[in-house]
């Protein structure tokens, strides 16, 4: 069973996110339920949770001030907010779980799913210190740390450190700026759409690559850029008016 606290002010979103848990989640057993951070402090010390689900906005102080006043996270988040906003690059970036209000069964049944396997494993909190470090950098997001899932878990890096990326079938290498490399679980695509934002662009069907690291752009029928590392990679026919324009934008020339 999963030792869980519910943090939310509203009595009514207890009630229902705990209803929500009995029905579609058994191995979850809710040890305690407060409705402010003050208490939520004091009881996830003393009790000593595995698993909470966090509200964002409340009357006193903001879940993730209570978060930062725990720093070091011992426990899984998962965060509940009726707020779809500007927290929303943070949150995935750093691979943590959210839930909007008001929770779908579905969608808490794979949350709780995730949370519970990196229990079980034992695996780091690294999510939740990245998502922290985040929410100071979400006006300048290439500054962000993105957490990669690789077969031990997650990888925590910086994304100024990230060179480019080359697809590998289903999977991702990013090539980092000290010469390592980290295989991820995730298609190339899946990071193309996660980081446009961010001074990445996909300029051939196997390569996205940072903006920030290219040296030089040689002309041609796509081109080519080479990179910091002095790599030099194809940019596709198709892909070269919008890697054009990007560079435009984000170097303002």
């Amino acid at each position: 069973m999963i030792r869980t606290m519910l943090v939310d002010d509203e009595p009514r979103g207890l009630s229902a996110l705990k209803r929500l848990l009995e029905l579609n989640c058994p191995d979850v057993r809710v040890v305690d339920e407060c409705q402010d951070t003050r208490s939520a402090l004091e009881h996830i010390q003393a009790l000593e949770p595995e698993l909470v689900f966090l509200d964002i906005a409340m009357p006193d102080k903001n879940g993730f001030d209570l978060l930062n006043e725990l720093s070091p996270v011992r426990f899984e988040v998962i965060f509940v907010t009726a707020h779809n906003e500007y927290t929303i690059q943070a949150f995935r970036y750093s691979a943590v779980d959210y839930l909007l209000k008001p929770v779908e069964e579905d969608l808490l049944i794979e949350a709780v799913r995730r949370a519970g396997q990196r229990i079980a494993s034992k695996a780091s909190r690294q999510q939740v210190d990245a998502f922290l470090y985040n929410l100071q950098r979400v006006q300048t997001p290439a500054e962000m740390k993105l957490c990669i899932p690789d077969m031990k878990g997650f990888r925590v890096v910086q994304l100024t450190d990230v060179i480019y990326c080359e697809s590998e079938s289903s999977y991702t290498i990013f090539h980092l700026l000290n010469g390592q490399t980290i295989t991820a679980s995730k298609s190339i695509m899946e990071y193309e759409l996660l980081l446009e934002q961010s001074g990445f662009c996909r300029v051939h069907k196997s390569f996205l690559v940072n903006l920030h690291h290219i040296k030089e752009y040689v002309r041609g029928e796509g081109g080519s850029v080479v990179l910091t590392n002095d790599r030099a990679i194809e940019v596709s026919r198709r892909k070269k008016e919008v890697f054009i324009t990007k560079m435009k934008e984000l170097f303002k020339y």
